[in-house]
């Protein structure tokens, strides 16, 4: 008859926590689906996934949403209209279309006077059809769009035919990596940088060397307290952009910052 109470009880214990376990809000992670198109593919099918992208896994809101983190694309911007109005002006000479590719490709090539940080390098992160999907959305904002299938097709053409990336700087110097990588461009050390995700001065008193690396190669897996609402603005393919040797610079280097 104990036996059977003892069971009981354990029965109903693991029920109460798997109940516990299933009540909590969970996280998921947004990286972003690929994209594949035909040719023939139409603005209206281009400017969703596209917004789909911007407003989810591509994680552009997480900066482009805040008043001072980065312009807001999708409203008026220092009386110059949405991103789809102002686009083709930004550059003398230049289309919008050409604008907003270039500035997702190389994100240092037009960084918006105001003290700005520049974006993540996209051509890391997403394919050449996602990438052209944000811009017919961004075009729709208040401008025409003129991505074409023909575009999605050679961007597609030439993922296939691109080597694998590799690491985005070629030093092991832990600040190097850091700002070559532009994680300055989110968090802050010793008054350098942004104070949007979790600052790194003190990280190594606050989580474990394993957590430090767990963080970097699958960003999504566990998002620090607090910071919930920019789970999936991390590039999910951080660990690709570094050498093994970086990554236990980088890691070593952040475990060692517990003041």
């Amino acid at each position: 008859m104990t036996n059977i109470k003892i069971l009981g009880v354990m029965i109903g214990t693991i029920a109460i926590y798997t109940w516990i376990a299933n009540a909590i809000p969970q996280i998921e992670s947004a990286v972003p689906e690929e994209l594949s198109f035909s040719s023939d593919v139409s603005e209206a099918e281009l400017v969703a996934a596209g917004a789909e992208l911007y407003s989810g896994g591509a994680g552009c809101t997480t900066c482009h949403g805040l008043e001072t983190r980065a312009p807001n694309l999708l409203t008026g911007f220092n009386g110059e209209g949405t991103i789809g109005t102002r686009c083709g002006t930004r550059v003398p000479g230049q289309d919008c279309k050409t604008y907003l590719h270039e500035s997702l490709m190389n994100p240092l090539a037009y960084v918006v006077e105001g003290g700005f940080d520049p974006m993540v390098f996209q051509a890391r992160v997403f394919s050449g059809a996602q990438i052209w999907a944000l811009v017919a959305f961004l075009q729709d904002q208040g401008g025409v769009v003129t991505v074409t299938g023909a575009d999605v097709a050679a961007a597609e053409e030439a993922d296939a035919a691109a080597p694998a990336g590799g690491p985005m700087v070629a030093s092991n110097d832990p600040l190097d990596i850091m700002r070559g990588n532009l994680c300055l461009g989110c968090h802050m050390l010793e008054g350098e940088g942004a104070e949007l995700g979790p600052a790194f001065d003190g990280i190594g008193s606050r989580i474990t060397t394993d957590r430090i690396r767990r963080s970097i190669i699958d960003p999504a897996a566990e998002i620090a307290e607090g910071f919930d609402h920019l789970a999936g603005s991390m590039p999910p393919n951080l660990a690709d952009m570094l050498t093994a040797r970086q990554l236990e610079v980088l890691v070593d280097f952040l475990a060692g910052q517990g003041g």
